[in-house]
């Protein structure tokens, strides 16, 4: 191996130690994730196998490995369910197995109740082990010589997954139990980022001039890709919320009684609304490409016409890229100041966006012609005034009652 390749190796190494070394970083908490499994699997084995000399010691070391879940939250509900769904899809085949005997008839009796029970809303994710358990029933049930055998085999499945669960959520409880409410930031940002820099990317071309088709459908798409990151953002929040419930950390405890996320999630929404905003007013100026002909005859004059108009919304889109970018680095333990500097941009902002409407005014541009973008484009322009207003107040009144000793979300 050449020395530069060995170099690269060995800063990869380094790398990835430095991740783990932050506290949320996604290297650290996947390591976590697998030597907290790993633990959780090895007791179930150990009391399954060691203790119990169970006949099919796997399924308490498999349940535990399912149970070590993101929260600690969804660790309770989701062992709740799966013992729910496999003492479900045991009865199935204690009922239909002792009644009817180990024929193929019986298997698709089983097969049919079992996947039908499987349906059944309030064991969601987990309806499917449903038809599992009874399988794995079926097969340990013909393996047994008598009936007595048979009904202690069956109850030692449901033991066992019952074992396995408890210790899944016990060592996920016990042993550094999940805390994910920074996920609700890292949301924030993400949106906050996603706007700030698409409109970083057109405000100097609209500086420039009448952007070409290629460049307004090209801003046009990237706009209409956000489903993903929107839908992203709020699993976060959701996460953030539920890695409190039920936690027993201590951090925990004192952030139930003072982060409820409200801000947060209204500040989520508001911008997921402003990227609508965006959206539109993307749509609005790559629609003037649609007709080939009108673009032609608008090449000689609407670069110079409008101008200014053009000028002004490129200064008011710069300002609301000054007021995204505090957001894409918001941080709970700085909110106060980044509230006040919020604060500001939303006052630069509603500037340049009156500043937007009197060029329209002293151009006499059409607001009301639907083959003109201007209207879209004051409209929009007013609304995503109106979202930053809102957001610096949202989080400047979350500041402002979580200053009395505790932090705020």
């Amino acid at each position: 191996m050449s020395d530069t390749a060995t170099r690269e190796k060995w800063e990869r190494v380094a790398d990835w130690g430095r991740r783990l070394r932050r506290p949320e970083s996604s290297a650290r908490r996947s390591l976590l994730l697998i030597l907290k499994s790993a633990l959780a699997a090895t007791v179930s084995w150990f009391v399954s196998y060691e203790l119990m000399n169970a006949t099919s010691p796997a399924f308490a070391p498999f349940s535990a490995v399912l149970m070590v879940q993101v929260t600690v939250y969804q660790s309770v509900v989701q062992s709740l369910r799966y013992v729910g769904a496999v003492a479900a899809g045991v009865a199935v085949q204690a009922v239909l197995g002792l009644s009817a005997g180990p024929d193929l008839v019986t298997f698709a009796l089983v097969a049919l109740v079992a996947l039908v029970i499987s349906r059944w809303r309030l064991l969601g994710a987990q309806g499917s082990q449903v038809a599992t358990a009874a399988f794995f029933a079926f097969a340990t049930y013909t393996g047994a010589s008598s009936d007595t055998d048979q009904v202690k085999e069956l109850g030692q499945i449901v033991l066992l997954v019952v074992i396995g669960s408890a210790v899944g959520v016990g060592v996920n409880v016990l042993i550094a139990p999940p805390l994910r409410y920074r996920s609700a930031e890292w949301g924030i940002r993400a949106l906050a980022q996603e706007i700030h820099d698409l409109l970083d990317t057109m405000a100097p071309e609209l500086g420039e001039g009448a952007p070409d088709a290629d460049t307004t459908q090209g801003w046009r798409d990237r706009a209409d890709r956000t489903g993903t990151l929107i839908s992203q953002s709020r699993e976060g929040l959701r996460t953030a919320r539920e890695s409190l419930r039920l936690n027993p950390h201590p951090w925990a405890r004192r952030r139930r009684g003072t982060l409820t996320f409200e801000a947060y999630d209204r500040t989520m929404e508001a911008l997921v609304r402003m990227i609508s905003q965006v959206t539109a007013i993307t749509r609005s100026l790559d629609l003037q490409h649609q007709d080939e002909k009108q673009q032609q005859e608008e090449e000689s004059g609407p670069d110079r016409d409008y101008a200014p108009f053009l000028r002004a919304y490129a200064t008011f889109l710069s300002s609301v890229v000054d007021f995204t970018e505090i957001l894409a680095t918001l941080d709970e333990d700085h909110l106060r100041d980044q509230a006040g500097r919020l604060d500001e941009a939303a006052d630069g902002l509603e500037r340049c966006r009156r500043e937007v409407v009197r060029t329209t005014e002293d151009r006499g541009l059409s607001l009301t012609d639907p083959t003109e973008p201007y209207g879209v484009l004051v409209v929009e322009a007013t609304r995503l005034s109106e979202e930053c207003r809102y957001t610096a107040g949202v989080l400047g009144n979350s500041a402002e009652n979580g200053s009395s000793g505790s932090r705020t979300a």
